[in-house]
């Protein structure tokens, strides 16, 4: 197991269940207790989890974002297959509007090379987009870049987008279902997500599977608004089922 995957399922068992000690992340990775405390220092200096006596505790109240850091490193293959497909529905000539978040940075990466014009919403997406010269054209909104995300927020975000009109807006998320529809997590990135919707014609989200049948408190809109999801393979059947007979084209990958 690599030190990322460990890194991973520490912090999963340590979320889901609020607290572990050592021996008991040592039986779940098969490492030794010597690494799993190495590894639990690395994890909170990322932010991720509070080093307590003998083991660890979640940070996360409930509802809360797990940090973009961590993110980072889940679900990576699935997220570049993601992008993959988002990628090959863009037309070059298309005027895209780029949401924030670990699976759009990494749509960011194939679009750099794209003949179109791309706004991202994200620091990382930004840096990403102009790191390289070519024929892509980046539009860079204003705004305030929350804390440890680089996501943009605020009035001069939302006047950018209102001021603008793009033919695809590739959104992420943080929840996803057909009763509850796209939710975020934090209610300025809620209301950003609400504007790019509204400055688009075509609305494509990519989420991964565990984003589907999640609900995260501040709601973005109806899943009838969305054009297309796409999402891996293990996305629950029945939320795929659901958001299909709503109307949503969802893509698994």
């Amino acid at each position: 197991m690599s030190n990322a995957d460990r890194h991973r399922l520490i912090a999963r068992a340590v979320r889901e269940s609020g607290s572990a000690t050592v021996q008991e992340l040592a039986e779940l990775t098969g490492a030794s207790e010597m690494t799993i405390r190495r590894d639990l220092d690395t994890l909170t200096a990322q932010g991720a989890l509070e080093r307590v006596r003998g083991g660890a505790r979640t940070l996360l109240l409930r509802g809360e974002e797990p940090p973009f850091a961590l993110r980072a490193h889940e679900a990576v293959d699935a997220k570049r297959r993601i992008a993959g497909e988002v990628s090959s529905l863009i037309a070059d000539g298309e005027t895209v509007l780029l949401d924030s978040g670990t699976t759009c940075l990494e749509i960011a990466r194939l679009l750099r090379q794209r003949p179109i014009t791309v706004m991202p919403l994200s620091l990382q997406a930004i840096h990403t987009l102009g790191d390289s010269p070519g024929p892509t054209t980046l539009m860079v909104p204003g705004g305030r870049p929350r804390a440890a995300e680089g996501a943009l927020t605020g009035p001069l975000t939302l006047a950018s987008l209102a001021a603008l009109r793009f033919d695809t807006a590739i959104m992420g998320c943080c929840g996803l279902s057909a009763a509850e529809g796209l939710t975020a997590y934090d209610l300025d990135d809620a209301a950003v997500k609400k504007a790019a919707i509204a400055s688009s014609r075509r609305i494509v989200v990519a989420a991964d599977g565990s984003k589907l049948g999640h609900t995260a408190h501040a709601h973005v809109g109806p899943a009838a608004l969305l054009h297309t999801l796409v999402t891996d393979t293990t996305a629950p059947a029945d939320e795929v089922a659901a958001l299909e007979a709503a109307g949503t084209v969802v893509k698994s990958v």
